[in-house]
């Protein structure tokens, strides 16, 4: 599996004590590359350090999730976006799917658990990818 280590991370929440408090789940399972945003225009603004994963809080004051969930995907449609919202309403988990969130995690007191267990599935996701890309020399005589 790809070593969980050398994911960057991006977090992303309005609320300072929830943002500290993810940062500190994301440490207690060994991930040290993260920054931290208060707002979803600070993400979109540093998006040229490349994030792996970013989770993103669905209600934000400037601007909501979905927006900078789409500029996300505009940017780089290969960064994978993980929301983090209170809403239990089954249409934004859908809708945030819909437009390009690997998953979609409710803030509900075992966020820990389910955020190992998204980052282990991206994990396993780009595993197959690497695995599925041809060789250089595969795709070289493959022109022939």
């Amino acid at each position: 599996m790809t070593d969980k280590k050398n994911f960057n991370f991006f977090l992303v929440d309005d609320d300072p004590f929830y943002l500290n408090l993810l940062e500190q789940m994301l440490r207690n399972q060994g991930h040290d590359q993260m920054h931290l945003f208060e707002s979803g225009v600070d993400c979109l603004n540093a998006l040229n350090q490349k994030p792996d994963i970013i989770f993103l809080d669905h209600n934000m004051d400037t601007i909501n999730g979905y927006e900078v969930l789409k500029k996300i995907k505009r940017f780089d449609p290969d960064i994978f976006v993980v929301m983090v919202s209170g809403q239990e309403d089954l249409k934004t988990a859908v809708d945030s799917l819909k437009h390009g969130a690997f998953d979609y995690i409710l803030k509900s007191g075992d966020e820990g658990q389910k955020i190992s267990e998204v980052i282990e599935k991206i994990g396993q996701v780009l595993d197959i990818q690497e695995r599925s890309k041809p060789s250089l020399l595969k795709s070289i005589f493959s022109l022939f």
